[in-house]
């Protein structure tokens, strides 16, 4: 019999000398294409612009967890009061019908303790989406697509080609088309993942979620399906981390690799209970609205690891920047 990995504590990042100057190109970018957007739409984000649920949840840290998992946010059992904004992944508003990337952004409050960033933490955000990989291996990469994407998609095939050449540029098209293309089976329907990694302690991991009863999507507006659901009570998740074991299997800095689940051990740490859209204050959706989800609010012993996670860090920052100006 196979032994069961362990998580391993060996993870490296590699930062290149050129790195800051890159991302805050990349910021710069990402910050006018907001400004078009905004001009046509009205003040919003870069991406993930359009908002299709806010809820508010409470998670739970569960007790009896492994030694490796008791760090930072779930050092001890604890309940905290949570905030989850649904959303579609691309720049445009637009019709939830289209292929898109869904993504399901959850910020825990009432946190305390050093901070990622310094200071000290009051939330901790995680950022998932209904994706196992990203398509792009860099923010470089990742700034291409998004600038090609702003203006059509044949201008995304001419970038890739030219940018990547032949093979390169079909073998990106080719893992793009497969994320936009995948059979979306509703919020509670399958598994979120951040793809891009985050430390726990000493460890580093990637977070999952799960619906604890998979729902597979009855309506066909994603929005529609998930508020029939809720209709009949909360509904709940698991939150997981998937934890690093070496280089080879659960590379920190290429996110386009995915962490194979019978070599990257899984543990289930917390539960989510997002409740239905009635039990929030009044102005609770418009608060999401406007409010900031950033995987760099977080706690020190949870600090987003990786180049894509790193440019996240100047990009973010500019976007709400942006968003508060107008």
């Amino acid at each position: 019999m196979a032994q069961e990995a362990k998580p391993g504590r060996d993870w490296k990042e590699a930062v290149s000398p050129d790195e800051a100057a890159r991302h805050e190109a990349f910021a710069a970018l990402l910050a006018s294409l907001q400004a078009k957007r905004s001009a046509k739409y009205g003040a919003g984000r870069a991406l993930h612009r359009k908002g299709l649920l806010a809820l508010s949840a409470s998670l739970e840290i569960l007790p009896d967890l492994p030694d490796y998992c008791r760090a930072g946010l779930f050092a001890q059992p604890a309940a905290y009061e949570a905030r989850v904004r649904l959303s579609n992944g691309g720049m445009d508003i637009q019709s939830n019908a289209r292929p898109d990337i869904r993504g399901f952004a959850i910020s825990v409050r009432g946190v305390s303790g050093p901070g990622a960033l310094g200071g000290d933490a009051t939330r901790q955000d995680f950022l998932l989406i209904n994706q196992d990989s990203f398509s792009s291996t860099t923010s470089a990469e990742f700034m291409t697509l998004v600038e090609a994407a702003s203006r059509s998609q044949a201008a995304v095939l001419f970038a890739m080609l030219r940018k990547f050449g032949l093979a390169g540029g079909l073998s990106r098209l080719r893992r793009l088309a497969g994320a936009l293309g995948k059979p979306f089976h509703g919020f509670a329907g399958e598994r979120f993942n951040s793809v891009a990694p985050i430390s726990c302690g000493a460890y580093a991991v990637r977070v999952l979620l799960d619906p604890c009863a998979p729902h597979q999507r009855g309506a066909a507006d994603p929005v529609d399906d998930m508020r029939a659901l809720l209709s009949d009570g909360p509904v709940v998740y698991d939150l997981k981390l998937q934890f690093y074991v070496d280089e080879a299997t659960t590379p920190i800095e290429d996110p386009t690799q995915v962490w194979p689940e019978d070599s990257a051990p899984i543990a289930t740490v917390a539960r989510l209970t997002v409740f239905p859209e009635q039990q929030a204050p009044a102005g609770f959706a418009a608060e999401v609205e406007r409010a900031s989800f950033d995987p760099w609010a977080a706690l020190a012993e949870h600090r987003p690891l990786g180049e894509i996670m790193r440019a996240r860090k100047v990009a973010y920052y500019a976007s709400q920047q942006a968003r508060n100006a107008i």
